[in-house]
């Protein structure tokens, strides 16, 4: 039983690991852009 508690808490730490890691690599490009948008105009 303490295995499969572990395992499911272990998946899930790692399914929410990727899933920010997903939302930094975006905020980074929309960050990046936003950059590059404002040199454009100047």
């Amino acid at each position: 039983m303490k295995r499969t508690i572990l395992t499911a808490i272990m998946l899930g730490a790692l399914v929410s690991a990727t899933a920010a890691c997903n939302t930094v690599r975006g905020v980074g490009d929309d960050l990046k852009s936003v950059a590059d948008a404002v040199d454009d105009e100047t």
